[in-house]
């Protein structure tokens, strides 16, 4: 760190909402030059925190200081003016705006007259995405980008200021290994310069691998400050949800049945060709690969958004076809999809609606919805999975990411499917929430669910899997039990290294 003063403090922050105190007088220090990570599970009041210090909410009681002078953030973009940009974990840009445009959004460059300078604009952008190595320039489109490289012009931003903070909150949720290790040079550049980092993720490993200081949250309230060179990842687990997490590797102590799901010569275009698999009551069965193997292609098949090019699907041994996912509905198969939140869930509509989407005409009664019906769904599957809400008027919006994951899993198992799909289902939520799911997922299956998980995360497929597929580019290269599955020889397998398949 380059001085003791410190470039960030806030001070006895609390925040109220209606029945509930989010924040309960936090105090948080950043140094110049530091990459301070702020974790704690999700509800905990990260995200509160850094909207009070970002001008989006304004604290009920305390102080913000900014390099020892006091800061009132009346809004964003004075909070920007006073040095403080928030990249946020949820996209916010404007599709049919250019690259440039969004970057500079509010604050483009201006020639006689009011006329926008060009460019300028063009020139400032394009030397903004040389240093992040990106594959597009300031005129594109930015609704034409992947939603990886829309973080990338969220990241973006954060550059055209003369920063005394800046704040990361998930930066990695949507970026391959390579977008990873171009945002990591940002931030260590950031860091030469004196900038002070906050850094929120739920990724232990990138905790470890590029922060100075964690300050953990639990319930609103601070528990402490650890410096990351002299703790470990159960010191700070301990803090963030007060209990040591279940992280070995999975042993089924139940009695398989017979095959829900068999997939046999499966494929779709040039997403994946070939695909042969089963999945047993009672049994579950990961799928494990680099970003474009193939996973969620073949989920959305089975789940009647893709039509497939070849190759069959049995449900309880019998052919059948899906044409949609009304169909795959109808015949059991259901899916809790990788965007929780743009496809899984109405984050406008209470916890109720959100829970008996699917089945509302079965609930009709003419023209009206049996409201005791859906209540009564709602409340068997919120004991049932322990969601945590006040109540079923609550907003999904509103909701901790974990339990808005149990609201799209509820969602599902409401309908009582033979086969469950889930497609990364701890993606952005914290290590408590994560353990708890994956629980649940071994639960359903102890329960005599056939369940497919797919997931980026090595120690989340061994955790929760009875075999594990491996795959590479649109192909199956291994298929493990958990018995015989490593890390070496999946990390083979999934790089097309290893070829060979295991019954």
């Amino acid at each position: 760190m380059t001085t003791q003063t410190p470039a960030l403090r806030l001070e006895g922050i609390v925040k109220t909402f209606p029945g509930v105190r989010a924040l309960d007088d936090v105090s948080f220090t950043v140094m110049p030059g530091e990459v301070h990570a702020l974790m704690g599970e999700n509800g905990a009041g990260k995200s509160t925190l850094m909207k009070v210090l970002g001008g989006i909410y304004q604290p009920d009681e305390g102080r913000i200081v900014v390099s020892e002078a006091p800061a009132v953030m009346a809004s964003p973009l004075e909070a920007k003016a006073k040095g403080i940009v928030f990249i946020h974990q949820e996209l916010s840009l404007a599709e049919e705006l250019s690259v440039a445009e969004n970057i500079y959004l509010g604050e483009l460059p201006r020639k006689r007259f009011g006329l926008v300078d060009w460019e300028t604009l063009y020139a400032q952008t394009n030397a903004i995405l040389e240093k992040l190595k990106v594959g597009f320039d300031a005129r594109t489109r930015v609704g034409d980008l992947s939603i990886a490289n829309q973080q990338m012009v969220e990241i973006a931003r954060a550059l055209t200021v003369d920063a005394k903070a800046v704040i990361f909150d998930e930066p990695t949720a949507s970026l391959t290994d390579a977008e990873k290790v171009v945002l990591f040079d940002v931030i260590a550049d950031l860091k030469a310069h004196g900038v002070g980092i906050i850094y929120i993720s739920h990724r232990m490993e990138e905790i470890f691998k590029i922060t100075d200081r964690i300050s953990v949250l639990r319930d609103g309230q601070y528990t402490g400050t650890l410096t990351t060179a002299e703790t470990t990842e159960d010191e700070v687990t301990q803090m963030m949800i007060g209990r040591k997490l279940d992280l070995s590797r999975n042993v089924s102590h139940h009695e398989l049945g017979d095959v829900a799901l068999e997939v046999r010569g499966l494929s779709c275009g040039h997403l994946f060709e070939d695909v042969s698999f089963e999945v047993r009551r009672g049994e579950v069965v990961g799928f494990y690969g680099l970003v474009g193997a193939g996973r969620t292609e073949i989920a959305e098949t089975l789940f009647g958004l893709r039509e497939p090019s070849a190759g069959k699907i049995l449900l309880d041994g019998v052919e059948t076809r899906i044409h949609s996912p009304a169909d795959a509905i109808a015949k059991g198969i259901s899916l809790v999809p990788e965007d929780r939140k743009g496809q899984g869930l109405v984050l406008g509509m209470n916890c109720r609606d959100n829970m008996t989407l699917p089945q509302i005409d079965a609930l009709t009664a003419g023209p009206f919805v049996a409201d005791g019906a859906e209540i009564a769904i709602f409340d068997q599957y919120r004991d049932k999975l322990d969601i945590r809400t006040p109540g079923w008027k609550q907003l999904v919006g509103n909701l901790s990411g974990g339990n808005q994951q149990k609201i799209v899993i509820g969602k599902w198992l409401s309908m009582r499917p033979n086969v469950l799909i889930v497609d990364e289902p701890t993606r952005g939520i914290d290590v408590g929430s994560k353990s708890e799911i994956h629980n649940l997922i071994r639960e359903l299956a102890a329960q005599g669910y056939a369940v497919i998980v797919i997931s980026s995360e090595m120690p989340e497929v061994l955790h929760v899997s009875d075999r594990i597929v491996a795959m590479y580019h649109g192909r199956i290269m291994r298929t493990f039990t958990s018995d015989e599955v490593t890390e070496d020889n999946l990390i083979q397998a999934i790089s097309g290294i290893n070829g060979e398949k295991v019954a």
